[in-house]
Parts: structure tokens; C-alpha cells; sequence
């Protein structure tokens, strides 16, 4: 049974014998209620240290991924593209609905003709 990393089982025997001499019998399950009082609490203070160190350490790795995000909003590459795919696009657009008019007019002229 080894709790505690570097103190063996004998180690552990004699704090409990040292304690019982100390202390006595009487007081020893004050002290040692006392004692998993203080080990508890100090668990706790541990388990939230780590809690606010990692929660920190999230912080910081949001904050980084929003600079990247913002950065890449700045460079969108995406929208520069179909910016000049529509720029590019726009010219043909016209030169077909021009063209889709002349052909409208042609039809519609000589059903204007057979009407008369």
C-alpha cells in the first residue's frame, strides 16, 4: 500500500506510532479526523488550482484561434475570388442578355410583319 510516492508501508508505521506517543490515545482520533480535514482541503485547493490553470490555458487558446479567425476574415481569400469570378463574369452576362434582345427583336419583328 503506497499512498504517497517515495513513503513506504514502514515509514507510515512509524508517523502512526510517533503520533500515538505524541499525542496519545485519547486525542489521536481528534488529530487524525483533523488531520483528513486538512488533507481534504488541501484536494481541493489542488484539484482547483488545476481547474483555474486549465481554464486559463483555454483562454489563451480561444484568444489565439480568434486572432486567427480574424485574420483570415481579413484575408479571405474566398471572397477576393468571387469578387474577380464575377468581375470576369459580368461582361458575358451582358453580351448575352444583349445578345438575347437582338434575338427577342428579330423574332418579334416578322410576327409584326405577318400581322400586317
Amino acid at each position: 500500500m503506497n499512498l504517497l510516492p517515495g513513503i513506504g508501508f514502514f515509514e507510515i508505521v512509524v508517523v502512526a506510532v510517533v503520533a500515538l506517543v505524541v499525542v496519545g490515545p485519547k486525542d489521536l482520533p481528534r488529530l487524525m479526523r483533523l488531520a483528513g480535514r486538512a488533507v481534504a482541503q488541501a484536494r481541493r485547493m489542488a484539484s482547483e488550482f488545476t481547474a483555474a490553470f486549465n481554464q486559463m490555458a483555454r483562454e489563451g487558446e480561444m484568444e489565439e484561434m480568434r486572432k486567427e479567425i480574424d485574420a483570415l476574415k481579413r484575408n479571405n481569400v474566398i471572397s477576393e475570388t468571387r469578387r474577380s469570378i464575377e468581375d470576369a463574369v459580368r461582361p458575358v452576362e451582358k453580351a448575352v442578355r444583349d445578345d438575347m434582345a437582338e434575338i427577342k427583336a428579330a423574332a418579334s419583328a416578322p410576327a409584326a410583319e405577318r400581322a400586317e
